[in-house]
């Protein structure tokens, strides 16, 4: 049988007891003839508590030196798990990133990989052994340490899996799957058997926490199957493939939503084709990231330009703009915070014209403001006061059915019948 990653979070793993659980989840996998690779992350807050110390002894930690730190987190467990399935019989190495032949840019703190040299692992795997790789970091070809940024673990993963020609890659946390909400805000959240890549990657770049997207992306670029499974309980979770299973025939397959939104607006800036490409590669250049935008023209000379950003990127952005006014050439900005992003996503849209008048209807009968609009082929995107988030998502996840599951419905209908 061929090879599969199992990748096990830091919650996953954050006591000597849930590593024992990790490693009876391996040995599952082994006993059924597949080669196994492990990438675990640092134990439950350990990244948090190293960048604690270091913010006790400076405000301003060198990236390299944060490296070395951090990268020391997934060296831990991936020590314990390996001495852990080592006491129970198995033969079983483990591996730091750079040993691992991961290659990344020479870029300290959210570097990206380049290539997977990984015939280190492939022979440890034809040996018979399960190999146990720390997630969230390589090295540069400068032989430096990097890490790879939040979410760096599920990223290495993905890129193992593809680079290995996994079968799958299972992907182990403290849910069960993916939800067509987050089921600790919405109590009809329903967890989903089947979801494309796409939908994914939408859902995660929009607030869903339970992949991280440059994680999906490698996934659909390599065509690597993805299960998104619980570490604690023994149920199938969510399958992530090219074309989810779409038994339950969803429009709208999930909805996300992200707090601390601000509408930033740029106001008096003059009319001219080049106006939205100077203000944004403006934003680009200095490392601000902008969601939503809206341009109105206020007279034939000048215009406006609204567009959203995490409220923690605030003043980030407003600096960039000060910073470059006599470019801009504009007369104010000014802002608005307190809002959030409420986004619903499917690909059933593309085959159903109305689905965001329907949202907006739903809005508007709750007396929610729509505050600005994005949409693409697959999802559309709102911004609301944060006050309203949580009531927007409970009648919108009840508009779209997404409580109920189409199989059961029909199940229901021919036993009446």
């Amino acid at each position: 049988m061929g090879i599969i990653v199992q990748k096990f979070g830091g919650t996953s793993v954050g006591s000597v007891e849930k590593i024992q659980n990790a490693a009876n989840r391996v040995i599952s996998e082994k006993e059924k003839g597949h080669g196994v690779v492990v990438v675990v992350s640092a134990m439950g807050k350990t990244t948090d508590e190293l960048v604690r110390l270091a913010a006790d002894l400076t405000s301003r930690p060198s990236k390299r030196e944060m490296d070395m730190l951090l990268a020391t987190g997934e060296q831990v467990t991936i020590s314990l798990l390996t001495m852990a399935l080592q006491e129970k019989g198995y033969e079983a190495v483990s591996l730091t990133g750079w040993q691992a032949g991961i290659q990344t840019e020479a870029v300290h703190g959210n570097a990206r990989i380049l290539d997977i040299d990984s015939d280190r692992i492939q022979q440890y795997v034809d040996q018979g052994k399960i190999v146990v790789v720390a997630g969230f970091q390589g090295a540069s070809s400068l032989n430096e340490i990097t890490t790879l940024g939040r979410g760096g673990s599920d990223t290495t993963a993905v890129a193992l899996a593809a680079s290995l020609k996994a079968e799958k890659c299972d992907i182990y946390t403290d849910v069960t799957g993916v939800y067509t909400t987050d089921p600790r805000y919405i109590k009809g959240a329903r967890k989903l058997s089947g979801i494309s890549y796409d939908e994914m990657l939408e859902l995660a770049n929009l607030g869903a926490g339970v992949l991280h997207p440059r994680a999906v992306e490698f996934a659909k670029n390599y065509q690597v199957p993805l299960e998104v499974r619980s570490s604690m309980e023994n149920e199938n979770g969510t399958i992530i493939e090219e074309e989810a299973n779409m038994e339950e025939n969803l429009v709208v397959r999930g909805i996300a939503f992200e707090d601390q939104v601000t509408r930033v607006t740029v106001c008096g800036l003059p009319s001219g084709l080049t106006t939205l490409s100077t203000i944004f590669t403006t934003l680009a250049k200095n490392g601000v990231n902008v969601d939503i935008i809206i341009q109105a023209n206020t007279n034939g000379d000048t215009a406006s330009i609204s567009f959203s950003v995490k409220t923690s990127d605030l003043e980030d952005a407003v600096n960039v703009l000060e910073q470059h006014k006599n470019v801009l050439n504009y007369e104010k900005i000014e802002t608005e915070k307190g809002l959030a992003k409420v986004s619903i996503v499917g690909s059933g849209m593309v085959s159903n014209p109305g689905v965001a008048a329907e949202m907006f209807d739903v809005l508007a009968k709750e007396g929610i403001l729509v505050k600005m609009v994005s949409t693409s082929e697959i999802k559309v995107s709102t911004v609301i006061e944060q006050d309203s988030m949580v009531k927007a998502v409970e009648a919108l996840h009840e508009a779209f059915e997404l409580s109920k599951s189409r199989k059961a419905e029909a199940a229901a209908q021919a036993r009446q019948a």
